[in-house]
């Protein structure tokens, strides 16, 4: 079977910066990840990659900014309450943290300064501006779960759980 949109698609992966420092690493887990195709679970580019692969396929791909995180933002610039952040008082220029939205959800932001009362951050996704070297061996392709469909994300090892 082959990976296309609405199938399941399970693999691990190495990714590396262009410093070539890795990233990230699902064999680092020891765990694929699986997503569903289709439903901008991960970067375009890689989505792009995997369409057509099938169990025991194994490739890398270099993927430009405008289809991994897009380009950077020099203005992606916003001063938010320290109330807004886990930890705060543990934070500093150059953290990576997790900033939670009103409207649910969560953002990955940098810390740029911390003050008193609030924190500047830029908004830009930290590998935003990047070109991302993927290590990629497709481990399994199926076909979702009717409650996989409905969610539009992958259940179970690697995927989402609800």
């Amino acid at each position: 079977m082959n990976a296309e949109k609405n199938k399941v698609v399970s693999f691990h992966y190495t990714v590396t910066g262009e410093d070539g420092e890795v990233v990230d690493s699902s064999r680092e887990r020891g765990e694929p990840l699986s997503v569903l195709l289709g439903h901008g679970n991960i970067i375009p580019g890689l989505e792009k990659a995997l369409d057509g692969r099938a169990q025991g396929d194994m490739f890398t791909i270099a993927i430009e900014p405008e289809d991994a995180y897009g380009s950077r933002n020099p203005d992606a610039r916003q001063r938010v309450p320290k109330k807004y952040f886990q930890g705060a008082q543990k934070l500093k220029a150059g953290d990576v943290t997790v900033l939670g939205l009103k409207e649910g959800g969560h953002r990955v932001v940098t810390v740029v300064k911390v003050g008193m009362t609030a924190i500047d951050v830029d908004l830009n996704h930290p590998l935003s501006g990047q070109k991302l070297t993927f290590d990629v061996e497709v481990t399994g392709v199926r076909e979702p779960e009717a409650v996989e469909l409905q969610h539009g994300h992958a259940h179970g090892a690697g995927g989402h759980a609800h």
